[in-house]
């Protein structure tokens, strides 16, 4: 059977519930403890995803200052720095268009912790509520009016002075789940 357009993706990804995203990034380091319990399809996604090293050398492609910086963008991966900070065209798209090939479940309707206070990070999506993929934003304050809309699936514990620093173009060296100590 091949792939139907409205078929949602379920991650193979166990989650564990103690998933903590390291963010090594041109700027510094950001540690983001993932909410497993709350968004359990958004947290295996980005695991499994960070764990074939899919983010590993894409660069954050939006900024909007006291909103959002956002990456995880796949058309951004033969983009240099510069390109994708001046907004031109990939030779795979343009940056901020760009997804792993599927899409999920969005889980803002059913998470109990879906706020989007300073630091969130939270999953990017087109128009259709289940359209979320690789994309991915950090908050840059509260952000309460994405409540209802956008599935927020961790809490920065570590970076925040690195979130703040970020700007367009600013590499996403690598991305590692560990796990936090019992």
């Amino acid at each position: 059977m091949g792939f139907l357009p409205d078929m949602l993706y379920t991650p193979a990804y166990h989650v564990e519930g103690d998933e903590i995203a390291v963010l090594d990034t041109s700027k510094g380091t950001i540690r983001v403890r993932l909410d497993g319990k709350g968004a359990p399809i958004h947290v295996a996604n980005f695991c499994e995803l960070a764990c074939k090293g899919f983010y590993d050398g894409l660069k954050f492609h939006r900024y909007v200052p006291g909103f959002v910086i956002q990456g995880g963008c796949p058309n951004t991966r033969d983009m240099t720095p510069e390109q994708v900070a001046a907004g031109e065209m990939g030779s795979f798209g343009m940056p901020g268009t760009g997804g792993p090939g599927y899409r999920i479940r969005q889980e803002y309707t059913t998470n109990p912790n879906n706020s989007h206070v300073d630091g969130a990070l939270a999953m990017a999506r087109s128009q259709n509520p289940d359209s979320a993929g690789s994309q991915f934003y950090f908050c840059l304050g509260p952000q309460h009016g994405l409540d209802s809309g956008y599935t927020v699936f961790g809490t920065t514990v570590e970076g925040m002075d690195v979130i703040s620093a970020l700007r367009a173009g600013d590499v996403i060296n690598s991305v590692r789940i560990e796990h936090e100590a019992k």
